[in-house]
């Protein structure tokens, strides 16, 4: 019953309530703070768990958890939904939309999701495989269902992982899949009925196409070549916001498709609406300003980071602004009403551009940040300075805390992707050069040393600027434009964060829960659960007690390849109470992992073929070998093959070509590769594993 009452005054009003947590962002404005103060710096160290669920998964966890009334709402890997009583941790009743396992292939960072939307007594989850499911709050039974994407058909790589919003009665949705190549788009739905309301495209069509919108017509004026073979990109796969007085959706859109603009709009241009921010009319649909972060952006520079909403003090004057750290390195404050941009400064090093010209709002670009004829080591690199981990503001402090990182990457152009092979699935090698086409089921960033792609044989420019590149926890100020004070992590990928009214909370890749001192950073708490944490945590409160909450399960994009604790736990939900001492569920510690012992029965030849095809089919979601230090070997929650049994490899070709393992998420790619070219990628992982133990020796 209490879940039949959240409606939009419910969670716009959210401050008077602060015992539960209504929406993904806490309320409309994302801001990710709670007044709620029984936990606080004087007795944090009597903070105990109280309950945990394993909610039997082993891919990422990256979900925000709802909480009304008691009960939590939160999603696990494949778009799975549980129900669970957030007093405790009984699961309720638990939803699998049943996702084809072929789906995982789309999903360019794990098959995650981000968390659901609630309203006057139904669930809302964004499956991977594009559909937008409205569910009984009460049991998890269907009330309706549609699939967001079905005018592209099956052959575009459209997936969902990011959570759904409900404003105004209607329910929004994105989608990702700019490394494969879609085109970007948004769209509301009646959250009752599931009718279609109005779609936003955020890159336009062909321009022979006439009936396009008048953005969409403003846009072409900022697009060269045929993109639109491409998909474009743009895609809209994680922010929203919303203020219900000037009734204006604000949504972060994404990057370019493929990342290379060289290839993407040959000669140019700015692009709309990539990497932008659009406020858009709630009603209608219509655009009523927009801001671009990175024109003609070529660097994976995606602003679908969390966009949160405010009223500061700037230079004596109340100004209604929205905040925003996208990947490219600029903390961004614009007026919410008008677009005008009030300040953006670096939040961590960069060097793709000097500064942002505050009079035009464009960044002044360094000379070869485009990376046309060199190589550049460029910071931020595409994970970004901020990523899809959600920073909070607490309104009281005036901070805002950033889960970033300090991380470049070599960009250059992959000069073996050539656009005019569209149909194209394996690498032509009867050629010289090795060349390859655009495939719909393939990463195409057109960028060198990507998943999907090749080396190029061009000079690099480095930059030794950055010594430590790693992981940061940075408590900004957005008035004062600079950093109060920041923690340093051992590794890039942490977790989002939660601001209470004296406290910061967030994980790290070592599985530890950590609590900081909101004004000074200094830690006040920790609590080690064992496994990679990357969601943020929440707070809520039932009868009279606070608690702490957090969805603990490693995985996402730099998860898929690396683990820093030995051993994978299963997914789980962490929650914990003053004066509370449950101990940690005993979970069994798999085989540990040690390199095969095999050794090579074809030419250098055909194994160096064999790389060029694991390059193109295998790496976007496993690595070989070379970990650092704090890493253990073996991959993250993918495996590393090199660190397989000896019996995978009697299989192999019916693993890769026939799919006996697609149940496990691992593709079939009989379509694409044959025999042959099995063979030599199964080659070339037992020469790496060879290599690795001479190393080790």
């Amino acid at each position: 019953s209490a879940v039949k009452k959240i409606d939009n005054n419910t969670i716009a009003n959210v401050k008077s309530d602060d015992k539960n947590w209504l929406t993904y962002g806490k309320d409309f404005s994302e801001k990710r703070f709670s007044t709620l103060k029984q936990i606080s710096k004087e007795n944090i160290n009597d903070l105990g768990l109280s309950w945990s669920l394993n909610l039997q998964t082993k891919r990422g966890l990256e979900a925000t958890p709802l909480v009304v009334d008691g009960i939590m709402f939160v999603t696990g890997p494949w778009s799975k939904v549980f129900a669970i009583d957030a007093k405790n941790g009984n699961l309720i009743w638990e939803f699998d939309p049943k996702v084809s396992k072929e789906t995982g292939e789309k999903a360019c960072c794990d098959v995650v999701n981000r968390g659901v939307a609630i309203y006057k007594g139904n669930v809302y989850v964004g499956v991977l495989d594009g559909r937008l499911i409205s569910l009984d709050a009460s049991n998890g039974k269907i009330n309706w269902e549609v699939n967001t994407t079905k005018e592209f058909g099956s052959d575009w790589s459209y997936t969902i992982t990011g959570a759904p919003r409900v404003f105004d009665g209607k329910v929004l949705i994105g989608n990702g899949g700019a490394e494969y190549g879609v085109r970007g788009f948004f769209t509301a739905y009646d959250a009752i009925s599931g009718k279609k309301l109005w779609r936003f495209h955020t890159v336009p069509d062909n321009p022979e196409k006439i009936n396009q919108s008048k953005a969409m017509k403003a846009a072409l004026k900022t697009w060269n070549g045929e993109w639109w073979k491409y998909g474009g990109g743009g895609t809209v796969w994680d922010s929203f916001a919303y203020d219900p007085n000037l009734e204006l959706v604000y949504v972060g859109t994404g990057n370019g498709s493929p990342w290379n603009q060289e290839i993407r709009s040959p000669g140019g241009g700015d692009n709309l609406y990539l990497s932008s921010i659009l406020a858009v009319d709630i009603n209608t649909g219509e655009l009523k300003w927009y801001y671009q972060t990175t024109p003609g952006d070529t660097w994976d520079y995606t602003a679908v980071q969390q966009i949160i909403l405010a009223d500061l003090n700037i230079n004596g004057k109340l100004e209604k602004v929205l905040m925003q750290a996208p990947k490219n390195g600029f903390f961004y404050v614009l007026n919410r009403e008008n677009g005008k941009l009030i300040s953006a400064d670096p939040y961590v090093y960069v060097n793709w551009a000097k500064r942002i010209d505050l009079k035009t709002g464009r960044p002044v670009e360094t000379e070869g940040a485009r990376h046309k004829e060199k190589n550049m080591e460029i910071y931020p690199g595409p994970w970004g300075g901020h990523n899809w981990q959600s920073m909070a503001y607490n309104s009281e402090k005036n901070l805002v805390y950033i889960p970033a990182r300090e991380l470049s990457m070599i960009y250059g152009k992959d000069d073996s992707f050539d656009f005019k092979q569209l149909s194209s699935n394996s690498p032509d090698q009867s050629k010289k050069k090795i060349t390859y086409g655009f495939d719909k089921k393939q990463w195409n960033t057109g960028t060198a040393d990507l998943p999907g792609s090749y080396s190029n044989n061009r000079e690099t420019v480095m930059d030794s600027t950055v010594k430590l590149k790693n992981g940061k926890l940075i408590a900004w100020d957005p008035i004062e434009k600079k950093e109060i004070w920041s923690y340093n992590h051992k590794t890039p990928w942490n977790s989002g964060v939660l601001s209470t009214k004296d406290l910061v909370f967030q994980g790290d890749a070592f599985g530890v829960l950590r609590a900081h001192d909101a004004v000074d950073g200094k830690i006040m708490w920790e609590f080690d659960l064992k496994s990679g944490i990357i969601a943020p945590p929440i707070t809520y409160m039932i009868d009279e007690t606070q608690y702490i909450s957090v969805a603990v399960g490693w995985g996402g994009s730099y998860g898929l390849y690396n683990r820093h604790t030995k051993f994978l736990k299963p997914g789980t939900i962490y929650t914990f109470a003053l004066n509370q001492s449950k101990s940690l569920p005993n979970y069994d510690d798999p085989e540990e992992l040690k390199l095969i012992t095999l050794e090579n029965k074809i030419s250098e030849e055909e194994i160096i073929a064999g790389e060029k095809l694991f390059k193109r089919y295998c790496t976007q979601c496993h690595r070989l070998g070379n970990y650092s230090s704090d890493s253990f070997p073996g991959g993250g929650n993918i495996p590393d093959l090199t660190y397989s049994k000896n019996v995978i490899f009697d299989m192999f070709d019916k693993i890769v070509r026939e799919g006996i393992f697609l149940e496990k998420g691992m593709p079939n790619f009989g379509e694409r590769i044959n025999k042959i070219e099995s063979n030599q990628i199964k080659e070339y992982i037992i020469s790496v594993a060879n290599k690795e133990k001479v190393s080790l020796n």
